[in-house]
């Protein structure tokens, strides 16, 4: 045997089973490996043995004989010196959240503080933020436009997000902002690339036509089933909303022959059979969905609780069992939270920054107020500054650029960090005691959804024989 002790043994490793599959992620490196038994095993004596990789082959040669512990030896001792497998630790790079220069990335605008529905799990609080009900006028919007475009610096591309509230309750300035957007980047040599978000109740031909032909990307919320959309999405009136928006939703995605568009649903406590709704909405026809866990306090009824945390671990192990399925089928969808690229994803300073709120992404109100992101709106300890004044509270702008993974101290041993980015900002501040303190309930579910992407992407790299296939 030409191998010896594996230096700098690093135990920097998470192993998982599903689906009958025995995985290995190298944190530090991000390889995936697929282990049989005999490698499973070899890699338990190895952190036993504290990666003195001779004795760990031969306590693995008892139970598997001399030639299958030799023959896994070598492939590990191979991993480890390509650098992929017990590979050293990460150190940061400098100012992981500057890397672009601080330039802005995408504006979230709030035209409309105002909804139609009165959701019950709404963190705008039906839609003033706390607030009155107001709409953003066309000279704000445009104002914000013009301080996005300045300060895009060398990017090619930038992005609007038209929020609320329901945006398409001030549709005039929504179609205002998009031709004086692509009037605006165009001058200066980029282009705006715009999205929406909806519950759809306006969404008729006219409004699809304009979304249609300007190419805007749509997200569409409902929930699932109709008793569990109607549970929390009922209409300001106290009426049931699914039928009035399902319609409209399916009609809309027909219109654009189901392209650029997302279904985004939230799954709360009281209805934790969330694979359930994903099957509902399969059933109509979607097939780009997102199913997210509700955010709440505890005091409220929906909340999802630590002892619910079984039964939401075993809905995305199903959900992940119905993609295998649907993909063996033919019928392949997606899930937004299984979406997971293991051999071209995020540069190393976006994968510790995260979404980059408050640095490269702010909200704008309809009075011109900025926040870091939509979730902090309307809190006044987080406005950052103003459309007329820019930027005023630098010092905020900081935190947020320092609230990367090798600060939050929780992180700093997490498998999941170069995955998560340490999670949401705001549901951090909100339910986990600040920036840098991971909210808990929503690390453990991240990690289960993590474990279920990685566990499809090596399924189809061992079906088609590409990449991510490793011992």
């Amino acid at each position: 045997m030409s191998w010896i002790d594996i230096g700098n043994f690093s135990t920097d490793m998470h192993r998982f089973t599903m689906g009958g599959l025995s995985i290995l992620l190298d944190v530090n490196s991000g390889a995936i490996h697929l282990l049989d038994r005999v490698a499973n095993d070899l890699i338990t004596e190895l952190i036993n043995a504290g990666g003195n990789l001779p004795a760990a082959a031969n306590q693995c040669a008892r139970r598997h004989g001399l030639e299958a512990a030799s023959r896994a030896a070598e492939e590990v001792w191979q991993l480890w010196q390509e650098g992929s497998f017990c590979s050293p630790p990460t150190p940061p790079p400098p100012d992981p959240d500057r890397q672009s220069g601080g330039w802005l990335k995408s504006l979230c605008l709030h035209v409309a503080h105002d909804c139609n529905l009165r959701c019950r799990y709404c963190f705008a609080g039906s839609g003033p933020f706390g607030g009155d009900r107001t709409l953003m006028t066309p000279e704000t919007g445009r104002q914000a436009i013009d301080f996005l475009l300045s300060r895009v610096g060398p990017r090619p591309t930038c992005e609007v997000d038209f929020f609320g509230g329901e945006p398409l309750m001030n549709l005039p300035v929504v179609r205002d902002l998009v031709t004086y957007g692509r009037q605006s980047a165009k001058a200066v040599g980029k282009e705006i690339r715009f999205t929406l978000t909806t519950n759809g109740v306006l969404l008729d031909d006219a409004v699809a036509d304009f979304l249609n032909r300007e190419g805007i990307r749509v997200v569409l919320s409902l929930d699932g089933r109709p008793e569990v959309h109607n549970a929390m999405r009922p209409t300001a009136g106290g009426g049931e909303s699914y039928h009035r928006v399902t319609v409209r939703l399916r009609d809309f995605v027909r219109s654009r022959h189901g392209r650029d568009y997302y279904i985004r649903g939230t799954f709360t406590g009281l209805h934790p059979d969330f694979s359930r709704d994903v099957a509902h909405l399969l059933e109509l026809g979607f097939d780009q969905l997102s199913v997210e866990p509700v955010v709440a306090g505890p005091a409220e009824d929906y909340a999802l609780r630590e002892e619910q945390l079984p039964i939401l671990c075993d809905q995305y192990e199903r959900l992940a069992g119905m993609m295998v399925e649907a993909e063996e089928a033919g019928r392949p969808f997606n899930f937004f939270h299984f979406n997971l690229n293991l051999f071209r994803g995020p540069c190393l300073p976006r994968r510790l920054a995260g979404c980059g709120a408050g640095v490269e992404y702010l909200a704008v109100t309809p009075e011109g107020e900025l926040y870091p992101c939509h979730q902090f709106v309307g809190q006044r300890e987080w406005r950052l500054g103003s459309l007329p004044a820019g930027i005023t509270r630098p010092d905020l702008v900081d935190r947020f650029a320092a609230a990367h993974i090798f600060n939050k101290p929780a992180c700093r041993s997490c498998w999941a960090r170069f995955f998560c980015s340490g999670g949401c900002h705001a549901n951090n501040q909100a339910h986990g005691g600040g920036l840098l303190t991971p909210y808990a309930l929503g690390c453990i579910l991240q990690k289960k959804r993590l474990e279920c992407a990685i566990y499809l992407e090596v399924r189809r790299a061992v079906a088609g024989g590409g990449e991510g296939k490793s011992r």
